[in-house]
């Protein structure tokens, strides 16, 4: 893997709630030395990010629903809408949790498709990520979770909000993902903090990792390349 094509995976993420401006700032700072995908960033500081970030190629990513995926599908409507309007072209959504591990599909399916025509409404080109805590799941209920993002027209799958209690990324589950959401693609993250776990999920199928370690991570790859 090459320091560009590592770069062009990353979301650089900051999402604690004790977050600062300054914290904001040196994400948006390191993102665009690095040249990462994208910062993910909680919808308070998606204005900021986007005064930051103007004139690079930094997509901004901004959260639904997070971390516990209970809001009301309206709320998470107009929390997608709202993010939007402030400069996100990347919506991180997290799935009604206890509704997908009851079995009841069909509100997730809905609930997934109401934010995803709100966000590809606002552009074809923007991007719903669908986050459903894979570590708290059985392998069926992943399958499930993969099978009503795809019939609700999201973009990705990704397996964490890096907040539950049960864990982050595992690369059986990202294995997973990646053959029950095609053609979605898959987003890793959630306790991601080397190039060798970087290059673990890459080879189980992810296309995107979200980490707060990347600059570290990239600093590394470029001195085993030189």
């Amino acid at each position: 893997m090459q320091p560009q094509q590592l770069a062009a995976m990353i979301d650089h993420t900051v999402l604690k709630p004790s977050a600062t401006g300054s914290n904001i700032d040196k994400l948006c700072e390191e993102a665009a030395q690095y040249e990462f995908m994208a910062v993910c960033v909680n919808p308070v500081w998606v204005g900021r990010c986007r005064d930051r970030l103007a004139g690079t190629h930094v997509k901004i990513a901004s959260v639904v629903g997070f971390p516990l995926g209970a809001n009301r599908t309206d709320i998470k409507v107009e929390e997608a809408r709202r993010a939007i309007d402030d400069g996100a072209c990347e919506i991180d959504m997290v799935v009604q949790l206890g509704e997908l591990m009851s079995g009841n599909t069909g509100f997730v399916r809905d609930d997934i498709a109401a934010v995803a025509e709100a966000v590809h409404a606002a552009s074809p080109g923007y991007i719903l990520k669908v986050i459903l805590e894979t570590a708290t799941l059985t392998n069926d209920q992943i399958v499930a979770g993969c099978k009503c993002s795809v019939e609700a027209r999201a973009d990705f799958v990704k397996t964490s909000t890096g907040f539950h209690a049960s864990g982050g990324a595992k690369v059986d589950h990202v294995r997973l993902m990646h053959r029950a959401a095609a053609p979605l693609a898959v987003k890793a993250s959630g306790g991601i903090r080397t190039l060798a776990s970087i290059k673990s999920m890459a080879e189980a199928g992810a296309t995107r990792i979200g980490c707060s370690a990347g600059p570290k991570i990239m600093d590394l790859i470029r001195r085993l390349t030189l």
